[in-house]
């Protein structure tokens, strides 16, 4: 790629101001599966700004491009944001109403990545803490891809560290932890017949209608912990049956995705899940995904300070994010980033700039105090 290529690499000044280091990166397109051009610029700019540095390293595997501090201190904090962005919906490039900017990825989550550049960038040699930057590809789409899970196998000690911020949208304040997701197919097996005769069938389609209104009635579960509320919810978020329209359909299927409270392990909320549905013999169930939450994990000393840098706002995470990964290797993570997450995916996706100054200088304090 060094070569012959840099001429046609977009260039990105990670010194700059933030707001500008975002509208840069909203310029440069990377829906999922689609992150090269963008992680050709990232490698590049980071290449470039610690070459010839010996305490500075930076690797790239895919279209995930990440550079590490080696300084020798004692606490080390991981920055880590995803390139890609959901589909394109004639929202790049990027535009300005106001002190609001609008674009494919301004919410969900190029600012956070550039707050996260632009302090790797100006406090690399300078931090009271050594540094990692993971910028990954493929946060979007199907587990099996995800960048980040993909360099926890390939090079796992990139991930390690005291504390770890995801720079998932969460209004400028700390979200914490995140809620798990198990998704199911239901499917209900009946008796095909003649929509004219069709007391000679039996409708699976009527079946799984059972199990929706069940669904429906369902009271989610409210749960503090450590001080965080998390919501949980069962929904069906896909239905499909259908053989010809003048016959009764002897299958039905449907996706449920329950959203479930950190507290609550992978079995436990499958168990949960089938106590809920009630399916008999009539119906057969498969895991379709089940991605595991992350507690908070508020009670770390690094976690500690930096919710006191950021003024102390602490909230639950509604959803599931990569925190979870480092939860999983033992690592207190939190998601914190500008943007309101109800406009992520939106084609008006929208952020007011001023969020992203807000987290930028908050980040900038907690990255120079000492642990």
């Amino acid at each position: 790629m060094w070569a012959g290529t840099l001429d046609r690499v977009h260039r990105l000044d990670l010194s700059a101001d933030p707001v500008a280091l975002t509208a840069a990166l909203v310029d440069i397109p990377s829906p999922s599966h689609h992150e090269e051009e963008i992680a050709d610029a990232v490698e590049v700019a980071l290449r470039e700004l610690v070459d010839e540095l010996v305490d500075v390293e930076v690797i790239r595997r895919g279209n995930t491009v990440a550079a590490r501090t080696n300084r020798g201190l004692r606490s080390r904090v991981v920055l880590a944001g995803h390139v890609d962005t959901v589909p394109l919906a004639d929202n790049v490039p990027h535009r300005m109403e106001g002190d609001t900017m609008f674009g494919c990825g301004t919410v969900d989550m190029k600012s956070g990545l550039a707050v996260y550049l632009h302090c790797f960038a100006t406090l690399f040699n300078s931090s009271a803490h050594d540094l990692t930057l993971i910028a990954y590809e493929c946060e979007e789409v199907e587990g099996r891809f995800n960048g980040l899970a993909h360099l926890a196998q390939s090079d796992p000690e990139w991930l390690e560290g005291d504390l770890a911020l995801l720079g998932e949208p969460s209004g400028a304040i700390i979200e914490a932890g995140c809620q798990g997701s198990l998704r199911v197919k239901v499917t209900a097996h009946g008796v095909r017949a003649h929509s004219a005769r069709g007391w000679l069938g039996d409708n699976a389609a009527h079946r799984l209608g059972e199990v929706i209104g069940r669904i429906a009635e369902y009271e989610p579960r409210i749960v503090d912990i450590d001080g965080c509320v998390y919501r949980e919810g069962i929904n069906v978020v896909k239905v499909e049956s259908f053989v010809a329209t003048n016959t009764i359909p002897d299958q039905a299927e449907m996706l449920v995705n329950f959203r479930f409270a950190p507290d609550r392990d992978g079995q436990q909320a499958q168990d949960h899940l089938a106590k809920v549905l009630q399916l008999d013999e009539h119906f057969t169930l498969e895991v379709d995904d089940l991605a595991l939450g992350a507690l908070p994990g508020l009670h770390h000393p690094a976690a500690a300070a930096l919710i006191e840098a950021v003024g102390g706002t602490v909230t639950a995470k509604y959803g599931w994010t990569d925190v979870a990964r480092f939860a999983e290797l033992g690592i207190p993570a939190v998601n914190f980033g500008p943007g309101d997450p109800s406009f992520a995916h939106k084609i008006d996706e929208q952020l007011p700039v001023a969020q992203v100054t807000e987290v930028a200088d908050q980040l900038e304090r907690f990255l120079r105090t000492h642990p």
